[in-house]
């Protein structure tokens, strides 16, 4: 039987303010079961931080008090979590506009299922290799089908300005965009299960996974700093905040042996 352990690791970047937030319950761990959430806010200082913490709040509060099936309580978590901000909003109308990015991913006995609105990624890492597991709702994904189609250069997608820009958020409002796991994604010793804040892709995918690969022996604390680290050393200007939650799965076997 798996458990699973995590840490987190923050980096305001070049950034004047912090507008991610991230939670893991419960807080002990390893643990047999656990949700993770990792929220990256949009909205000014105020707006921003105020939504990325409210969003995290709420979604576990919710999951964590209702029991059924897991698709049904991360759905019904998003729509807790949007609702607050629609009640946040209209209680105090100088946030109107704020909004935040959402990953909500349990773990369990039957492995890995999870929500998520925006562009915050989640990254399976597994031999070596990592893979995106949840949907991109920013312009990038249409700015680079439209390179691929020769429609663009290469060049072109990846400088465009609109490519950060959000086609779905937490904003209150109607959804327009929402990936919920269809099943359990299963998760063997040795994987990680990275959620991130959009400012990792200062990184890209490959060296991501060298990061992990070369850190994930000495734990999930230390992916995360690595990772943060890394991004960090390249002295990016425009750097974004920058938000990791690191998870790894291990079976009771290891765990006792120490690894």
């Amino acid at each position: 039987m798996l458990q699973f352990d995590a840490a987190t690791a923050t980096s305001q970047g070049a950034r004047r303010y912090q507008e991610d937030a991230a939670g893991i319950f419960p807080g002990a761990r390893p643990v047999a079961s656990m949700l993770a959430v990792l929220a990256d806010g949009m909205g000014g200082h105020a707006g921003g931080a105020t939504a990325s913490r409210l969003v995290c709040e709420r979604f576990i509060a919710h999951f964590t008090s209702v029991d059924g099936p897991v698709v049904g309580r991360l759905g019904g978590a998003l729509d807790a979590a949007n609702a607050a901000i629609a009640q946040t909003v209209s209680e105090n109308t100088s946030l109107s506009g704020m909004g935040s990015t959402l990953i909500g991913a349990s773990f369990g006995p039957e492995g890995l299922e999870w929500v998520s609105v925006g562009d915050s990624p989640l990254y399976l890492f597994r031999r070596a290799e990592i893979a995106l597991l949840n949907e991109d709702h920013s312009l990038a994904p249409a700015l680079d089908q439209l390179a691929a189609e020769g429609k663009i250069t290469e060049a072109a997608a990846r400088n465009d300005p609109r490519r950060h820009m959000l086609r779905s958020a937490v904003t209150g409002e109607e959804l327009d965009l929402v990936d919920l796991s269809r099943k359990a994604l299963a998760l063997d010793d040795g994987d990680y299960v990275i959620l991130a804040s959009d400012g990792i892709h200062t990184l890209d995918e490959a060296e991501i996974a060298r990061i992990v690969a070369g850190y994930a022996s000495a734990g999930p604390q230390a992916v995360a700093d690595a990772l943060i680290r890394a991004a960090l050393e390249l002295k990016e200007p425009h750097q974004d905040n920058v938000t990791i939650i690191a998870v790894r799965p291990t079976s009771a076997a290891s765990e006792g042996d120490g690894r």
